[in-house]
Parts: C-alpha cells; sequence; structure tokens
C-alpha cells in the first residue's frame, strides 16, 4: 500500500492546480493530496485532503492509476484520483492557502511539454489518465531527482 493520495479536480477544461509552498516540489504546480492516516483508505484519504486543502467537498473520485516512484532513499508512491464538479461550482482562485496557492489551469496549459513550471512527471502520466488508461506509472530518479526511467504496469489495486 502507497502512502499519498493526489487529485486532480475537473471543471470543465480546467484542473484545479497548487502551487506548493514546501517541499516536495515547492514552487511548482501539483494536484491536491497527502498521506494516508492510519487506518485509511486511498478514497477516504482524497476525500479528507481535498477537503482539507481546497473546502471543496468532492463526490465520487474516480482511480484513475498509480504513481511509483524509486530513490536512492527506496519506492514509494501515490494513488491518483480525478474527480469532477460541476462547471457552476462557485470556487474563485487565485487563492492562497496553507500548502500554497490554488488556481484553476486549463488543461493543455498543464501538459504543454514546454511548462516547466508543472510537477516534472505530470506531464507524462496525466495525458493517459485523463484519457481513461488505468496504469500503475513507474519512475526511477537520481540523486538529482531526475527521471532516468519510466514505465507503464498493469494496474493493481
Amino acid at each position: 500500500m502507497y502512502k499519498y493520495t493526489l487529485c486532480f479536480i475537473r471543471k470543465g477544461n480546467q484542473i484545479l492546480m497548487l502551487n506548493r509552498f514546501f517541499s516536495p516540489i515547492m514552487g511548482k504546480w501539483n494536484g491536491i493530496g497527502g498521506k494516508l492516516e492510519e487506518d485509511e483508505t486511498p478514497y477516504q484519504c482524497v476525500i479528507r485532503e481535498t477537503f482539507e486543502e481546497t473546502g471543496i467537498n468532492i463526490q465520487n473520485p474516480e482511480l484513475v492509476g498509480k504513481v511509483t516512484w524509486i530513490t536512492e532513499k527506496g519506492t514509494s508512491g501515490m494513488y491518483v484520483f480525478i474527480a469532477s464538479v460541476p462547471t457552476t461550482l462557485d470556487f474563485l482562485t487565485p487563492t492562497s492557502v496553507t500548502e500554497g496557492i490554488l488556481d484553476w489551469k486549463e488543461a493543455g496549459w498543464i501538459l504543454d511539454v514546454n511548462n516547466k513550471g508543472i510537477a516534472n512527471n505530470i506531464q507524462e502520466f496525466l495525458p493517459i489518465m485523463l484519457n481513461g488508461e488505468r496504469f500503475d506509472h513507474r519512475y526511477t530518479f537520481n540523486v538529482n531527482e531526475q527521471i532516468i526511467d519510466y514505465s507503464l504496469l498493469p494496474l493493481s489495486v
């Protein structure tokens, strides 16, 4: 079982992103998420973390894959969810929260390979997940936090 969840909240063609104030990936745009608590399922965690970080009570988040990372410190990973909210949701951004700055971003902006402000592997795994394909995205990083290997494995939960 992995320790983390990450959620991409969709409102039409926009996705709510968090520009993180803290490590890891400080200063980069990422989805919403956090660490699983003891005896908590990934589904319970993603709902709790999303509400704590945004105030949005997501309904029926969908598990769209896992991301595994292998570093010199060991192996870890996260469950990735997508939650859709109505386009009429009144959630004004940008807004500052404890973890960083929340803002709605167009999917094309997030996925643009020239956009260096996005967490470094999102542009690889998110398009596949948004397309409805379910995999375990496995990354190996070197000591400089650069991706040196990437593979897709069948998803097992």
